[in-house]
């Protein structure tokens, strides 16, 4: 390996979700829905994820629509950061 290559970061996946729970300390819940096709009749279906998600300063309220950015696991389940609440 040369001296002049070095370790880009990929990208991280960001994800747009609705606060269902923030009860925790620091941590919120996010409800993230996806539209896919139905495996065998192909009609597209909603299907959701909740996904944890790290907010330092507590600035997510239930019902928020807030961006996600995916990071290095900050505990057992939480691998998710709060980027923005988009609104309120």
């Amino acid at each position: 390996m040369s001296e002049t290559a070095e370790k880009t970061p990929g990208l991280k996946k960001t994800r747009v979700g609705v606060v269902t729970s923030d009860k925790g300390d620091k941590t919120i819940t996010v409800e993230v829905m996806r539209r896919v096709p139905h495996p065998r009749f192909r009609k597209i279906v909603k299907r959701t994820t909740k996904l944890y998600a790290h907010d330092e300063s507590g600035q997510a309220a239930i019902g928020d629509r807030v961006l996600i950015e995916e990071t290095k696991p900050i505990s057992k389940t939480k691998c998710w950061v709060l980027k923005e609440v988009l609104s309120h």
